[in-house]
């Protein structure tokens, strides 16, 4: 049992808890267990649960009061789950056939990606996730994506054809995350969708941490709602830091 049930913090994973798809290390895992002992704590990542459990651990249930994947698409508390969401029922095969074959038109034209690897599509239960390079790049791949991305902005020009083509027609948003890719998902199925889990809870206080909180980014509609006080960080060391300021001091 918390020692104040009454306040909840919400972690983004991805450079907030851990490295972009890295695992947690044991100096998060031994602070998030002291700062258990004062708040509830939660996750809230848009990768499926799956990865959740590859980067923060299989007994992650366990350590977590809640666990928000997809956004909260998939939702549990505890060993209980609370919810599901799927994207495919609410696009329709028509509809997102048609989004995927326009997606894979538009990647096998961009030439000037620095080096593409496999899996540029993934299909999870709440959303697809695009990665002009694929998945399936290495660690160092990965970071040299980034650093593409940043002076190309691939990922963010892509996000603009896909919002004007698709966004108002199928009722589409489209968030850029990690290194490598954005997350495709109804409007309204951002971050702020695990919200309404903690309701029936009344929490005085709804703390949120992500490092993707700029506009376009998969943390911005969370980190802004009337609904939360948000923590902007920069790194898992970041995140410690700002905890410990406000609840272990």
């Amino acid at each position: 049992m918390s020692q104040n049930n009454k306040i909840i913090a919400l972690f983004d994973v991805d450079g907030t808890l851990t490295i972009a798809r890295g695992e947690v290390t044991k100096e998060m895992n031994t602070f998030l267990a002291e700062l258990r002992e004062k708040i509830v704590i939660g996750t809230v990542g848009g990768s499926d649960f799956p990865k959740q459990q590859e980067q923060l651990g299989n007994d992650v249930q366990q350590r977590f009061d809640y666990c928000f994947a997809e956004n909260g698409l998939t939702a549990l508390h505890g060993e209980e789950t609370l919810g599901s969401q799927s994207f495919r029922e609410y696009l329709g095969e028509a509809k997102l056939n048609e989004l995927i074959n326009f997606i894979l038109g538009y990647l096998s034209k961009l030439t000037d990606v620095p080096v593409k690897r496999g899996t540029f599509i993934e299909y999870r239960n709440g959303m697809l996730n695009v990665s002009p390079i694929g998945r399936a790049c290495s660690r160092p791949e990965r970071n040299d994506f980034e650093i593409w991305d940043k002076e190309s902005k691939c990922r963010a020009t892509m996000v603009g054809v896909l919002e004007k083509e698709f966004g108002e027609r199928f009722g589409l948003k489209f968030s850029i995350g990690g290194q490598i890719s954005f997350d495709v998902f109804p409007i309204g199925w951002d971050k702020t969708y695990c919200l309404q889990f903690l309701q029936e809870q009344n929490y005085d206080e709804i703390h949120f941490f992500g490092d993707k909180t700029y506009e376009g980014g998969n943390d911005y509609e969370i980190f802004h709602s009337d609904k939360t006080i948000g923590h902007a960080v920069t790194c898992p060391e970041d995140t410690i830091k700002i905890c410990r300021e406000l609840w272990l001091s």
